[in-house]
């Protein structure tokens, strides 16, 4: 074969590929052009699954008709002037492909003003461009109609209305966290899911996105330091929202963070907002934080990721260590005090079980720490995880109800109550089935609000909603349902599960070997850490330098 120059249309569809992979792409190019063009109101309303329309209106300063008709051209842009400043990048977008990349796959509607007498109207429709006045106020709106229109395979490979919408809504969600100084409004279907006031604060975002609770129960902080960075001192700023580890989630998604306005899933600035929680977390568990890197342009790539998701710092080192002394500052001085815990019903996950315990002849002699139970067996002392064996032993229980039938659910009386993100109200409306089968029973409250009426029986009575939003964030996060479900009994088999310092009687402790011993693999906690150490006698022999003699 010869080499030859690749045809316009070819072209054309390779760099559509490479921008244009799902809706969320098309909304997070769209509102990342309103944030650069100093947009202070942004309004993403979102049709369907988003094939069918999105439209993203801004207030920012909007185009002429010549730099309208320029924009659906392939790399073009304001906001390079010379091939130097891709390494010191400060806007959002650079590469000059997303309106032509989208007029590629869809419908393009614009209509912008940049302060003249008339605004500007340009449609872009199967190839062929349209121009016209048209009356608008400074600002620019965005319709794309018809996504994926001329590429079946690609509309076939979405998943869901409710998934995709899930996508979007996360993108959304991001910006207006990582920029409280921008309104940002998400409707679906004509219906509003959230608004946050624009007003600068992160606890007014947050209160926005999620709710009162999480909004009530957090800190801010700004905190800024100097490093050397590329031979030379360079400042770093961290500033943002972090929510007491009273509240928690089982999935490290709700970390949000942004470096230079940008929102990015960096895991090096997520992994120091995690040391900088340090041993308040729980084990497993995951903060609810929005962290905001600035720093100068030339300390950061922002060309390194074709979706751009990721950045690479000239020094990451230095960066992750001001985020985590940002974090551990701020949480010194907070009040921290939990003020809600799961209630446990011991009666129900250590009630009797059918078959022949392996740990019959196990003597329960003591507790240790109210964390260990010291049991006599032969001539071993076993030293049991009374948190991991009882983990263990409801997690098997949950796993063996659901591969039968559906796991019963417990009357939560009164309801709760929950307010979720969009993203968590999409999934939970994508997962009823999944979730009714684990024995969640939940309904719309409207408003983003759901009403929790029932949990799965195996787990007792609980207080607060964590436990559904663990199911959420696992059925979210799998890459397959069976991956969903395997993490989803895991983070479930932990809330009910008895914690270091809870004291047991004789007899209840006696319960709680005779069923790990009927457990299939009792050895594990569902996490891998083990349930149970063995002491021979003869350690003790050795230790006490005494002849070893067996008893009997």
């Amino acid at each position: 074969m010869t080499v030859r120059k690749l045809p316009p249309d070819t072209i054309e569809r390779i760099a559509a590929g490479e921008v244009v992979t799902r809706p969320a792409s098309v909304v997070r190019e769209l509102v990342e052009n309103s944030l650069d063009a100093g947009a202070t109101r942004i309004d993403v309303a979102v049709d369907g699954d988003g094939t069918e329309r999105i439209r993203v209106v801004d207030d920012g300063r909007g185009m002429s008709e010549a730099d309208a008709e320029l924009a659906v051209e392939h790399h073009t842009t304001s906001k390079l002037g010379s091939s130097a400043d891709v390494e010191r990048v400060d806007t959002l977008g650079f590469r000059g492909e997303a309106l032509p990349s989208i007029a590629a796959v869809a419908t393009l509607d614009v209509t912008t003003n940049d302060g003249g007498a008339r605004g500007t109207r340009l449609v872009v429709a199967d190839g062929e461009t349209s121009i016209r006045a048209a009356g608008r106020a400074v600002g620019t709106t965005v319709e794309v109609r018809d996504l994926f229109h001329n590429r079946p395979a690609r509309r076939k490979s979405l998943a869901s209305a409710k998934a995709e919408f899930g996508r979007v809504s996360d993108v959304v969600t991001r910006y207006a966290l990582v920029r409280p100084d921008v309104r940002v409004s998400l409707s679906h279907d004509g219906r509003e899911v959230f608004a946050t006031t624009g007003s600068g604060r992160y606890e007014d975002a947050i209160l926005g996105v999620y709710d009162r609770v999480v909004a009530g129960r957090s800190t801010t902080f700004d905190y800024q330091t100097t490093a050397e960075l590329d031979g030379r001192d360079r400042p770093i700023r961290a500033e943002g929202l972090l929510v007491y580890p009273s509240i928690t989630r089982a999935a490290k998604e709700h970390v949000y963070v942004a470096v230079n306005g940008r929102s990015v899933r960096d895991a090096g600035v997520r992994r120091a907002t995690l040391a900088g929680y340090g041993s308040l977390l729980p084990s497993g568990r995951y903060p609810v934080a929005v962290v905001s890197v600035s720093l100068p342009p030339g300390a950061v790539d922002a060309n390194v990721h074709p979706a751009k998701d990721e950045v690479a710092f000239v020094d990451a080192d230095a960066v992750e260590a001001a985020v985590e002394s940002a974090v551990a500052d701020a949480l010194t001085t907070a009040d921290l005090r939990r003020s809600a815990e799961v209630a446990v019903d011991l009666d129900s996950s250590l009630e009797a079980v059918e078959g022949d315990p392996r740990f019959a002849d196990v003597t329960v002699i003591g507790q240790y720490r109210g964390s260990y139970l010291l049991c006599e067996a032969d001539e071993d002392l076993l030293v049991i995880d009374q948190h991991a064996a009882h983990e263990r032993i409801n997690y098997e229980r949950l796993r063996d109800a659901l591969a039968g039938e559906a796991v019963g659910s417990r009357p939560v009386d009164p309801p709760a109550t929950v307010s979720l993100s969009p993203a968590e109200a999409a999934a939970v409306d994508d997962n009823r089935d999944a979730l009714s089968r684990l024995g969640f029973e939940v309904t719309a409250f409207g408003g983003g609000t759901y009403r929790i009426e029932g949990v799965p029986a195996p787990l007792g009575r609980a207080a607060d909603a964590s436990a559904l939003r663990d199911a959420i964030d696992a059925l979210r996060s799998g890459e397959a349902p069976d991956d969903a479900r395997e993490e989803l009994l895991k983070d479930l088999a932990c809330h009910p599960s008895l914690k270091a310092g809870d004291r047991l009687d004789d007899e209840t402790a006696a319960t709680l070997v005779e069923r790990l011993g009927a457990c299939e693999r009792p050895y594990a906690c569902p996490h891998g850490r083990p349930t149970i150490l063995s002491f021979g006698e003869e350690t003790f022999v050795r230790g006490f330098e005494r002849e070893h003699r067996r008893l009997g």
